[in-house]
């Protein structure tokens, strides 16, 4: 097994050499997985799981009295396809009684399963979320977004800062008219969280690659606060 801490050191030499980042320079030193047979091209779109994915039928009839399909079979005879997001969670509260929660959640698998709206599509546009937990106080990792001098060292994109929550909040306008909410939780006295939510992509693809580029920039994030 590789020493850690020496490459560490390869790791940074190659970054005062090249100008790379951490994980692009680490990623250099790390030889590449030979691919199987089994292996296939990612799929397009947010990788955001659907809402039946992430609401089972079982809790969805537990808390509306039926599941998906009765909802769907109910939704096409109401010609739900033509009439839109807010008036299909609106006749869900009013004539079936739904909980206002309960209805939006219907609605969004409907308008998944009908192709109406893809996964991590939102009313104004493509989000993706990331999370990444970091061996530092919730204050250190606040600051790293907060502080533009720390924050320019491991996220490489303007940042134009709309309300902070001391250890508890971040917004900030983002390029190509995009916004993002960090969220961030103490887990103890040395180890904490930050939840990151990026919203107002205009297609999936691109939403898709700012997923794999927040990856990157929160691994940088979390080499430069545990150095």
């Amino acid at each position: 097994m590789t020493d850690h801490k020496s490459f560490k050191r390869r790791v940074r030499a190659r970054m005062e050499r090249t100008g790379e980042s951490y994980t692009a320079a680490r990623a250099h030193l790390i030889p590449a997985p030979v691919p199987t047979v089994d292996e296939r091209p990612a799929s397009a779109g947010t990788g955001a799981a659907t809402m039946r994915d992430r609401l089972s039928d079982a809790r969805v009839a537990e808390a509306t009295g039926h599941g998906y399909d009765f909802w769907f079979a109910l939704l096409d005879s109401w010609e739900g396809t033509t009439l839109g997001h807010t008036r299909i969670a609106a006749h869900l509260v009013e004539e079936h009684g739904l909980d206002g929660w309960w209805a939006q959640s219907v609605t969004v698998a409907y308008e998944q399963e009908r192709g109406l709206r893809l996964p991590g599509q939102k009313k104004d546009g493509f989000a993706i979320s990331v999370s990444k937990t970091v061996n530092v106080p919730v204050e250190r990792l606040f600051a790293a977004f907060a502080d533009p001098e720390v924050r320019a060292r491991w996220l490489p994109t303007p940042v134009e800062e709309r309300t902070t929550k001391e250890n508890r909040r971040f917004t900030a306008d983002l390029p190509e008219d995009t916004r993002m909410a960090a969220t961030f939780q103490a887990k103890d006295e040395h180890k904490s969280a930050v939840g990151i939510e990026h919203t107002r992509f205009t297609d999936a693809d691109r939403a898709a690659r700012w997923k794999g580029a927040w990856r990157s920039h929160l691994a940088d994030l979390a080499n430069l606060l545990e150095e």
